[in-house]
């Protein structure tokens, strides 16, 4: 893996935001019986879908080859079964649907990505060559990682909660906050590695028509 070291914007801004959402609490942000944390997480689940139908029309798995194509629709189903999870799985906004069908929803969800790693050779190689060779920029990774670890913490009052969770009474609050530049995050990661391949792919283009072009 080569990680690209160029701070850029996007991670300076996430890492600040990171470091004021602890004051939330101390300066007493409306929570709007528990509204604001609704309204939090709703753009969490647009955020994540948004993610999918993004990979999906970008990308176009369909004019690739095989292994990128499978690598982006796992991409795909990933970004879905994030957003099936943050919602659920649909019971947030369908709670009086039957469970059968919010348990079926996860396992045909999460039965996908680990029955498409472990049955697709093509997939787990090229997952295995990004692996090793893509570029990905480190503090954006950082700054996954991080917010991660606080959203964590705070949400199971592991020992360093304090220093994010003010107050018990935000602590809903500051768990999804902190979720926010972990998704943000993870789509700028995912969208450089999609300009990477588009960029490679442009110049492989570019060659084949240069070789194809009659001699004079």
């Amino acid at each position: 893996m080569v990680f690209d070291k160029k701070i850029s914007a996007a991670p300076l801004l996430l890492g600040a935001a990171a470091l004021i959402f602890p004051f939330f609490a101390d300066v007493h942000f409306p929570l709007l019986g528990g509204k604001t944390v609704a309204w939090v997480e709703d753009a969490q689940s647009c955020w994540l879908l948004f993610g999918a139908l993004f990979t999906l029309f970008y990308m176009r798995p369909g004019s690739l080859d095989e292994g990128s194509r499978q690598f982006w629709l796992w991409s795909v189903v990933w970004w879905l079964t994030l957003f099936g999870r943050g919602i659920s799985w649909g019971r947030d906004y369908f709670p009086e649907g039957p469970r059968m069908v919010f348990r079926a929803i996860s396992v045909v969800l999460i039965g996908t990505l680990v029955l498409a790693f472990f049955f697709s050779p093509a997939l787990r190689r090229n997952v295995a060559e990004r692996f090793r060779h893509e570029r990905l920029p480190l503090w954006t990774i950082v700054v996954v990682v991080v917010t991660f670890l606080i959203s964590d913490t705070v949400e199971h009052h592991r020992l360093l909660a304090p220093l994010f969770l003010h107050h018990h009474a935000w602590q809903d609050l500051i768990e999804e906050l902190y979720e926010l530049p972990f998704m943000i995050g993870l789509f700028l990661i995912a969208f450089a590695m999609m300009k990477h391949e588009k960029t490679a792919g442009s110049g492989v283009r570019a060659l084949r028509r240069a070789d194809e072009a009659p001699g004079y």
